[in-house]
């Protein structure tokens, strides 16, 4: 067999008594798109720097396009790409130069570089752009580049660390269209970590994390299909009751998510008239969904990553009025 260009073994990050990952393991194959799914602040983008030898693990182990990331860094450094979380690019430098400056410090062959350097910003739509000052790109375009100046050293591994945060749905879309032809054309793996569910659908296999810990990892649909039961969500005019009366009539775990009662049920759309019928609670509206990965998320975890966000920004909202109370 192909060894894994990804291993990972009983890995542990810690910032003090912070535990941001909690002894994940996972194997990445030549040529995956291999999705990290998980809210912010999960161990995402700590393991990605792990990766990439720009942070210690405390313990366990790992390896990069077959080299050790504690005892080989500058060789996993040449066969890795990595596009930030954050923009890095050089607004001052036109799309050129910085391609250039990447060039010099990864030591790609100068009769090499021009060629290789038309075909990544070809394969990102820049070309035309190359001489225009990165000032004046769009953030789309400064995320394109950002993945051209990854691919540019020929990686092994691409890393994207949320490549389309902060970007337009449209931009979004454009990304990944790139994003899947960059595969079609590039001898390439790549990891990304990611909290839309419409991109880890792209994804070959997908691993979901969660308070620093892998809860599930298969392909989006074989995840999807371990679910097995459609997502209800109704609007009524007293939440609480409709919960109890969901558990003690149809003995279903239900909760409100996102401001919705929301519960799992087999063949949802058959059980939707039972539901008018037998629940005494006025129902306002109703809807029914297939399984999706937000689905998974919430069997393995009893939150939507909408939530477990919302909660996140609740606390660290309730940190800074305390931080302003004690100054």
């Amino acid at each position: 067999m192909t060894e894994p260009v990804v291993q990972v073994t009983d890995l542990v990050k810690r910032y003090g008594e912070l535990q941001a990952v909690r002894g994940i393991n996972f194997e990445v194959q030549p040529g995956e798109t291999f999705g990290f799914l998980g809210p912010n602040g999960a161990g995402k983008s700590t393991t990605i720097k792990i990766l990439c030898t720009l942070a210690n693990p405390t313990s366990g182990s790992a390896r990069v396009a077959g080299y050790d990331v504690l005892r080989q860094r500058d060789t996993v450094r040449r066969n890795i790409g990595l596009v930030f979380q954050d923009s890095t690019v050089d607004a001052y430098l036109t799309g050129e130069q910085n391609l250039r400056f990447h060039a010099d410090l990864y030591g790609v062959p100068r009769a090499q570089l021009d060629a290789r350097m038309k075909l990544v910003l070809d394969m990102v739509n820049l070309w035309d752009r190359r001489q225009s000052v990165v000032g004046t790109y769009s953030g789309g375009m400064k995320r394109r580049l950002e993945i051209a100046r990854g691919l540019l050293h020929a990686p092994r591994v691409l890393f994207l660390d949320e490549p389309t945060v902060g970007l337009d749905p449209q931009t979004r879309s454009s990304i990944w269209e790139y994003i899947n032809d960059l595969k079609r054309r590039e001898d390439i793996t790549i990891f990304l970590t990611t909290h839309y569910m419409d991109e880890a659908e792209h994804c070959d296999r997908i691993a979901i994390i969660d308070h620093g810990q892998i809860v599930a990892i298969d392909t989006p649909e074989n995840l999807k299909a371990s679910i097995g039961k459609d997502r209800v969500q109704i609007t009524t005019s007293d939440d609480q009751r409709a919960i109890d009366e969901l558990h003690q009539r149809f003995d279903l775990d239900a909760a409100v998510h996102e401001g919705l009662v929301t519960f799992s049920v087999t063949s949802g759309e058959q059980f939707v008239p039972r539901l008018f019928a037998e629940l005494t609670v006025p129902i306002k509206s109703v809807s029914v969904a297939r399984p999706s990965l937000d689905d998974v998320f919430m069997s393995y975890t009893g939150r939507t990553i909408r939530d477990t966000e919302a909660t996140a920004g609740d606390k660290n909202r309730a940190r800074m009025m305390a931080f302003g109370r004690g100054r």
